[in-house]
């Protein structure tokens, strides 16, 4: 029995002394839920959907609170105001990368993604400034995108109208883009070197896409050899899944609402017709499809909580000093969700982003690919992949699917990192 007690007074004690030096360590941090000894607020967190989590931490504690993943207190900001207050108006500040595990396996704190400091300022303005030039050769980067969703129509004819799923060929595709990019050469969908490829790059994506709380982070001081090759990995692995999951899930979406895809395929034949190939132009023209794509990425979520930013020096914000090093969750899906914005956001509807007109409507709070200066580097040759393969797709064939609209199954499956759609098989009938 004694033994019992001491038990018991020892567990005690170490909670105690645990609140009180997880409490006296906030300094003046925004206030949250109280954290266990050891696993702080994991408790309070639902792994499979950690967004509707903290939008709901940030009922009882407003949009600025703070969450212990473990022994370690992290920021959380949800919704518009505070989001855009942290990453545009106080960007350099909020402008590092957060703890982010399993890339720190994989990465090793290299490439554009991942990295820190100098080293990620000085790799992002190399990159972007290679690419731009990489662009500027005997072909631009639009020609290359629509030589692609020529070879994507080509191999889509193969299924000769059969049931397939569309997850290989189109992940093949922008994978494909990058290649004629970065080697100045893109491959066929069968060469082996390619098919290999694309297994490893998947692989890398799954390991990254594990829960990614608690870890060391490590600064490097070194542009290497290493760093570039890292760096072209990221632009593969960014510029692969994220677009082909989402042209996966914007074919699920027209499927789910046929009314959406006649519209969309309505304005395709009355502005570029069926004898040429879509260009990029013919989006000024095409208000109703561009909204549509805006509205795929909105409704989507693809990243609900975005990757991780970090504190790079101490910083007062909304009256809280908040520490250099602090992690920090941005909630996009807040943002992409917000009913004063977008009406009814649960529902997929194009007219998000139309005025009263029909003309296409910009969002301030549109930020799929985040914002401020972390924000993805990527997202003009991933809205050129999305507009012009999804309209040659929509310009060669009719979309099938193998069960009534009503039946189609359009809840994403979360993975730890982004929301994915889930398995779905349909026809491509030409027209």
């Amino acid at each position: 029995m004694d033994a019992v007690v001491v038990l018991v007074l020892s567990v005690s004690c170490l909670l105690l002394l645990s609140l009180w030096r997880q409490r006296s360590g906030r300094g003046k941090l925004p206030p949250g839920p109280t954290p266990l000894p050891i696993i702080g607020n994991f408790l309070q967190i639902d792994a499979k959907n950690i967004s509707q989590s903290l939008t709901n931490i940030s009922k009882v504690y407003g949009p600025v609170f703070t969450l212990y993943l473990g022994r370690k207190p992290t920021l959380v900001l949800h919704g518009y105001e505070a989001v855009k207050e942290a990453l545009i108006d106080h960007g350099e500040e909020f402008s590092g990368r957060g703890s982010f595990p399993m890339a720190e396996r994989t990465n090793k704190g290299l490439g554009i993604v991942f990295s820190n400091g100098s080293i990620w300022k000085e790799i992002r303005r190399f990159s972007l400034v290679t690419l731009r030039n990489l662009g500027m050769g005997k072909r631009t980067i639009e020609d290359r995108v629509q030589e692609e969703a020529q070879c994507l129509v080509e191999e889509l004819r193969k299924t000769n109208g059969s049931p397939c799923d569309p997850t290989f060929i189109l992940s093949c595709a922008p994978c494909n883009v990058i290649c004629s990019i970065i080697f100045q050469n893109r491959f066929n969908y069968k060469d082996q070197d390619f098919l290999t490829f694309m297994e490893k790059l998947n692989e890398n994506v799954r390991i990254l896409s594990s829960p990614w709380f608690q870890a060391n982070h490590n600064q490097l001081s070194e542009f290497t050899l290493e760093h570039l090759a890292t760096t072209v990995n990221d632009l593969f692995a960014a510029g692969t899944e994220t677009t082909s999951t989402t042209l996966r899930y914007s074919l699920l979406l027209l499927l789910k609402h046929p009314h959406v895809t006649a519209k969309v395929q309505e304005e395709i034949d009355r502005v570029v017709g069926r004898h040429r190939s879509p260009c990029m132009q013919d989006r000024n023209h095409m208000p109703y499809t561009d909204a549509m794509i805006h509205e795929v990425q909105r409704f989507i979520d693809l990243v609900p909580t975005n990757l991780p930013h970090e504190v790079t020096c101490d910083i007062k914000f909304r009256n809280y000093l908040i520490p250099k090093g602090t992690t920090v969750i941005t909630s996009l899906s807040s943002v992409l969700h917000d009913s004063k914005e977008f009406p009814n956001p649960e529902v997929f509807d194009p007219g998000h982003f139309l005025d009263k007109n029909g003309n296409f409507k910009k969002s301030d709070y549109f930020m799929p690919f985040s914002t401020g200066k972390r924000m993805c580097a990527g997202e003009g040759l991933a809205c050129m992949e999305l507009f012009l393969f999804l309209t040659t797709i929509l310009q060669n064939f009719k979309l099938k699917s193998l069960v009534h609209t009503k039946d189609i199954n359009i809840t994403p499956v979360a993975n730890g990192f982004t929301s994915l759609p889930p398995p779905y098989q349909l026809c491509f009938i030409p027209v």
